[in-house]
């Protein structure tokens, strides 16, 4: 079983930026031919391995791009006992544990579809474009993030990319002083499957603060991802009021600087950030998940321009279409122009032979393997609409705070899972 860990070490070593093609194709490429599998790569840089003449029942699937809250970073992996993280980065065992399982797979000679998909996190943009057919009548998506949780469904979502033009350059006449606010290093998180653990946001907390001070903007830069709770912000201010801190990261630094004319953003910008309901908007008791969502993820300055990112996601598509509606038009009334993209179908849950199979064979290892849905995005559903009868579940390890600095993973849970996945495999070859 160390060779799973050690793939998953070589392959942490290869930049996997969403964004980040080359390497892990080179990689992937080198690895196909040394095992004798077919190496097919898409326009959009997804991968798929199989054999030649391939009679491939079930396909694997795993995305391989992984959050950087870096750019080009290249995580450093650290050990502790049984837990695996990296220093001062996101660790990619999102999605890099579901890699070096298939990779394994590879190396033992299995008669199956490989399929590794590029740019994940920032908008399943490899799945959404796939180029790629696949035969096979089963898939298992190695995406999940919970040891004995079966997922056969998930959220849909849609980002929405908002932008205000209004701004005015004001003589300084009530003497207002400039303040620069910063607030770093907050947990972070994923914004679906993390939402609901009251992680504070650093761009709520920025906005409070500057409400609370009546501060007029001047600059705003915050947020790492879209799909990112935010872990960081900064913001430049003129204020008569000393600002005050609104998060025990929080700093506070007053410019000595006295400016005679002000730039200064539209006030409508902060009304909106400070009264915004972030978080969860609805929960599904049926299935013990939250239902609807809504993430503020990123806003940054430009040259003429404030830019805002959000993240909407709901279990049910009706409920998606409604939550973009009300935050799109909530966004024009705050001198927003609005655009959306990135949306992907919620994937229903659905209990099949294929399902029953994953179950039985996953409760012969663990007694409380169970089904269940979950508030993310999974690339299952966009296969469920490009391949109506493909039958497909997701399972993985217990990945613990995905997305951010703590992010880690125990090799008791990789190993155990891994026996799971083996067994689905061999039933299939």
């Amino acid at each position: 079983m160390s060779q799973i860990i050690e793939i998953f070490k070589n392959i942490t070593n290869i930049p996997r930026c969403s964004g980040t093609h080359k390497p892990f194709i080179d990689y992937i490429q080198k690895f196909a031919k040394e095992y004798e599998y077919l190496c097919l790569v898409d326009k959009t840089n997804n991968i798929l391995c199989k054999k030649n003449n391939s009679k491939a029942k079930l396909s694997f699937q795993s995305h391989y791009d992984i959050v950087c809250l870096s750019e080009n970073c290249v995580p450093e992996i650290i050990q502790e006992g049984d837990i695996l993280k990296a220093k001062d980065s996101t660790l990619g065992s999102d999605n890099g544990i579901g890699c070096s399982y298939m990779l394994y797979l590879m190396s033992q000679n299995y008669d199956c579809e490989f399929l590794f998909t590029s740019d994940e996190e920032i908008g399943l943009i490899g799945t959404n474009n796939l180029d790629l057919d696949l035969q096979s009548k089963y898939m298992l998506n190695l995406d999940s993030e919970e040891e004995s949780e079966i997922c056969i469904g998930c959220a849909g979502g849609v980002d929405i990319f908002a932008e205000n033009f209004n701004k005015q350059i004001i003589e300084n006449k009530d003497k207002l002083e400039l303040y620069e606010i910063s607030i770093t290093n907050l947990q972070g998180g994923h914004s679906g499957v993390d939402i609901d653990k009251n992680i504070p946001n650093a761009i709520k907390l920025l906005a409070k603060t500057i409400k609370e001070c009546n501060g007029k903007l001047l600059d705003i830069y915050a947020g790492e991802r879209i799909n990112s709770i935010p872990a960081n912000a900064k913001a430049i201010i003129a204020t008569n009021q000393k600002p005050i801190a609104s998060h025990v990261n929080m700093q506070i630094d007053k410019i000595d600087t006295v400016s005679e004319h002000l730039n200064i953003f539209d006030e409508k910008i902060v009304d909106f950030l400070y009264t915004f309901a972030n978080g969860v908007r609805g929960y599904d008791k049926n299935l013990g998940v939250v239902l609807n969502s809504i993430n503020l993820a990123k806003i940054e300055t430009s040259i003429d321009s404030i830019k805002i990112e959000l993240s909407a996601r709901s279990m049910q598509n009706d409920e998606l279409q409604r939550i973009k509606d009300e935050t799109v038009v909530l966004l024009q009334n705050h001198n927003f122009e609005v655009k959306t993209d990135g949306k992907y179908p919620a994937w229903k849950p659905d209990i099949n032979e294929f399902t029953n199979i994953v179950l039985e064979i996953y409760k012969k290892y663990n007694e409380n393997a169970s089904l269940e849905a979950i508030h993310a995005g999974l690339e299952c559903a966009i296969f469920k609409d490009k391949f109506p009868n493909i039958k497909v579940a997701s399972i993985g390890p217990t990945i613990k705070f995905p997305h951010s600095k703590k992010e880690q993973v125990s090799i008791e849970s990789i190993e155990n899972v891994f026996k799971v996945v083996k067994q689905i495999a061999n039933k299939y070859v």
